[in-house]
C-alpha cells in the first residue's frame, strides 16, 4: 500500500474515531453526508456538494441549535474529507478502468 493510501487512512481514523467534541456518531454521518438532522444536514450537504455557498448563515443557525464552534469544525472537516475521499475512490476506479485494472481494495 503507498504512503498516500496509508496517510488517508490514518486521517480518516483520526478523524471519525479520535477524541472530539462531536460525537463519533455525529463525524461518521459528516463523513458520509447521511443521516443528520437539520440544520446539521443542510451545512454537510453544502460542504460535501457546494462549499463556496455555505455561508456565514449556515454557521449561525449551527451555533443557534447549541453547537460549539469545535463541534462544528470538526463536522465541516468531516463533511470535507469525506466527499474528498468518494471523489478520489471514484477517480481512481475510473483510471484503474481506463487502464484495464482491477479495483483495488483500501
Amino acid at each position: 500500500m503507498s504512503d498516500i493510501r496509508l496517510a488517508r487512512k490514518a486521517l480518516a481514523r483520526r478523524i471519525l474515531q479520535g477524541d472530539g467534541k462531536a460525537s463519533r456518531s455525529e463525524r461518521r454521518a459528516a463523513f458520509d453526508n447521511i443521516g443528520l438532522a437539520e440544520p446539521l444536514s443542510s451545512l454537510v450537504d453544502k460542504v460535501a456538494r457546494h462549499a463556496y455557498r455555505v455561508t456565514e448563515e449556515d454557521f449561525a443557525a449551527l451555533r443557534a441549535s447549541s453547537l460549539s464552534e469545535d463541534q462544528i469544525f470538526e463536522v465541516v472537516v468531516c463533511a470535507a474529507v469525506g466527499e474528498a475521499t468518494r471523489q478520489y475512490d471514484v477517480a481512481l476506479a475510473a483510471l484503474q478502468a481506463a487502464l484495464g485494472n482491477e479495483p483495488r481494495k483500501d
